[in-house]
């Protein structure tokens, strides 16, 4: 278990690339959030960096980039991050997965027959993603903390954030790092395999995809048995994450990823379970021996933004002196809390 204030949510910095970069060697293929290159990771640095900088309240397009340190090393071991607004250069495509029934009288038959149809309805929506925790510490409720402080961070900023949030989920994939969503489909336009593509997409984005990706329906019917069996399956890593987003409010609703199959799921911000029960209060002493269940504690703007588990009383105005004294919280400081 956590300890109260044992580990904190905060943004990144420019000086944590090199710590980002040995997460990110640790992903394996298809997270494209978190690219295996230590120039495209700078760059996704540098891009969060100028968002939190940002003044603005209308979301644009924003990457807010927030880690998992330890209070007491200041050891990074997890990643998250929050989009203001896809769609905002180019279209945010997703295939929708639909039906289509036709019936032959002659034949005495009906064919219900599946088609992906090449979609941009979540154009405009937020989104949430790159959730990564050191494999060392995906016990003891580390990655529920990581997940949870990012709806909190929306819920301190709320006007930099639209109607719906979106997660997109990576999908199926082998041993060897291959997609046989991407085998079936991508490749065969593309020439290049998945490692290829994948790598190419971490770096350049995936526009390249939604630029030569067919824009007619594709039955999947004539995809591969394992191409099909994949679609909108999440990879075996990520079956948790999506349990955490289903349990947050999150639905699937037949949405997936053009690259590797995977499922998208949406939800509106303001129905979020962390954000609907998340409560305000000002802190007014510090104290010893606060007991209680935990609860998930923001405070801070932007740059100032930090989220960490801690009891609480007297309705959130009273916080261990021994929580607060680290994370620089004194009697007077905002929060923003919410049952674990």
């Amino acid at each position: 278990m956590i300890a109260p204030g044992e580990w904190r949510v905060r943004p990144a910095r420019a000086d944590d690339l090199p710590s980002v970069l040995e997460l990110a060697k640790l992903t394996g293929g298809g997270f494209t959030n978190l690219p295996q290159d230590e120039g495209a990771l700078a760059r996704r640095l540098a891009w969060s960096d100028a968002s939190f900088a940002r003044s603005d309240a209308a979301p644009a397009n924003e990457l807010y980039l927030l880690l998992l340190e330890e209070v007491a090393t200041g050891r990074i071991g997890g990643t998250g991050m929050v989009f203001s607004r896809v769609g905002a250069e180019w279209p945010f495509y997703s295939y929708k997965i639909s039906t289509l029934t036709q019936t032959s009288k002659e034949l005495d038959r009906t064919l219900r027959i599946e088609f992906l149809s090449l979609t941009s309805d979540f154009d405009g929506a937020s989104e949430v993603g790159g959730l990564f925790l050191h494999p060392d510490l995906r016990t003891g409720g580390l990655g529920r903390l990581l997940a949870r402080a990012r709806y909190l961070f929306i819920a301190q900023h709320r006007a930099g954030f639209g109607d719906r949030v979106i997660a997109e989920l990576r999908g199926v994939m082998d041993a060897d790092g291959n997609s046989p969503f991407w085998d079936a489909l991508g490749a065969k336009f593309f020439g290049l395999s998945f490692p290829e593509a994948d790598r190419f997409n971490a770096v350049h984005g995936n526009q390249f995809i939604a630029d030569l990706m067919p824009r007619h329906p594709v039955y999947t019917n004539l995809l591969t048995d394992e191409a099909r069996a994949a679609i909108g399956q999440p990879h075996g890593s990520g079956r948790a994450a999506l349990a955490m987003l289903l349990a947050e409010g999150f639905a699937f609703d037949n949405y997936v990823d053009i690259f590797d199959g995977g499922p998208t799921v949406n939800a509106r911000i303001d129905d979020l379970k962390t954000i609907r029960g998340a409560r305000e209060a000002e802190v007014a002493a510090l104290a010893d021996g606060v007991e209680g269940p935990a609860q998930l504690v923001a405070t801070g703007h932007l740059h100032d933004f930090q989220a960490f588990l801690s009891p609480l009383a007297d309705a959130g105005r009273t916080l261990p002196a021994a929580v607060a004294a680290p994370l620089g919280l004194t009697p007077g400081t905002r929060i923003r809390h919410v049952d674990c």
